[in-house]
């Protein structure tokens, strides 16, 4: 019953909202690769790489780079979850937003410090979830939590090109 309530809200809110997602996935996380990526094992044992949408966690060599994998581990790894998806990325991986019940797990890796909301895609998530992300960085920037005790945090994409 609560996975259909849980399936329910998600249809309800895709339908009001205006966004082209086109795939529910349900499955279970079976890896954590970094802090916005992991893989999810559907109901016929095939696992779907899934690129968290709207942030971007600190890479591996970065400082906080294995606390935010950490992080992500500790809200989804083993855990049933439910993605929401619109595309592939260049790389293959699913690009969506994933639930566990609830909860939105990339909207939490925001509040807890663990990633940055990714302006360059913001376009691709709903209006609500733009201001939610948006709030939820500068809540976690303005308190100090996870990356932001960093006295000068750089943003993942900048640490790519630099490399």
């Amino acid at each position: 019953m609560k996975k259909f309530l849980t399936l329910l809200f998600l249809l309800v809110n895709l339908a009001f909202c205006g966004v082209s997602a086109t795939t529910l996935l349900e499955g279970r996380v079976v890896g954590v690769s970094d802090g916005d990526t992991l893989t999810v094992l559907d109901a016929q044992k095939k696992p779907h790489k899934i690129r968290l949408l709207g942030i971007d966690a600190p890479e591996k060599a970065q400082p906080f780079g294995q606390k935010s994998k950490e992080s992500l581990s500790l809200l989804a790894f083993q855990k049933q979850v439910l993605v929401r998806s619109s595309k592939k990325d260049r790389y293959g991986r699913t690009v969506g937003q994933v639930f566990v019940g609830n909860t939105d797990v990339c909207l939490e890796q925001v509040k807890l410090g663990m990633a940055w909301h990714y302006k360059t895609y913001q376009s691709e998530q709903t209006p609500e979830d733009r201001v939610l992300y948006d709030r939820a960085e500068s809540q976690a920037r303005e308190q100090r939590i996870g990356l932001w005790q960093d006295p000068a945090p750089i943003e993942p994409s900048v640490f790519r090109r630099q490399k």
